[in-house]
């Protein structure tokens, strides 16, 4: 799948088929993730790949719409230094997980960010350094219904181009 036709048929998938996920498929999004840009090169990132079942549950409960981590197969949580530090990680962490996001759509994947409201119980799950972060989760599957990986996009889904692109100034 070429990069433009990933970006335009992308969808946020929540519920997954029970299937875990292969070894190389993993590793391919993980990477993604790992090779992002990122402000300076710093690469602010940690990230901590979860598919025990019992983790996936706890973890789905640290956010008050990360329900879909309980039914991924597998969930990466994206651990940074605190945002506080520099806006850029944040900007960073978003890069890391869009290209994880397309890298798992272009091997047929869904996947599904979900933020994190309770970061001192999602490190007593994922037992992250004292100085570290999170804020930021994403599911990731092979979708319930698999006709999302090819559904034509919904009319009025997305903004008209002229109502968001300004050339030069307002």
């Amino acid at each position: 799948m070429d990069v433009f036709d990933a970006i335009n048929s992308k969808r946020a998938v929540r519920q997954f088929q029970d299937q875990p996920l292969t070894q190389e498929e993993v590793e391919t999004i993980l990477n993604a993730g790992r090779r992002a840009q990122s402000a300076k090169n710093r690469q602010p990132w940690h990230f901590i790949v979860v598919r025990e079942k019992a983790k996936l549950l706890a973890l789905s409960e640290c956010g008050l719409f990360a329900g879909h981590l309980a039914g991924a197969a597998m969930a990466v949580a994206i651990i940074t230094p605190p945002r506080e530090n520099r806006f850029s990680i944040m900007f960073d962490a978003g890069q890391a997980a869009a290209y994880m996001q397309l890298a798992a759509w272009g091997l047929g994947i869904g996947s599904c960010p979900a933020t994190i409201y309770e970061p001192e119980k999602a490190k007593e799950i994922l037992g992250y350094p004292d100085d570290l972060h999170i804020y930021l989760a994403l599911s990731f599957g092979y979708p319930a219904d698999e006709s999302v990986l090819t559904r034509p996009n919904k009319k009025g889904g997305r903004k008209e181009f002229e109502d968001v692109i300004r050339f030069e100034s307002w």
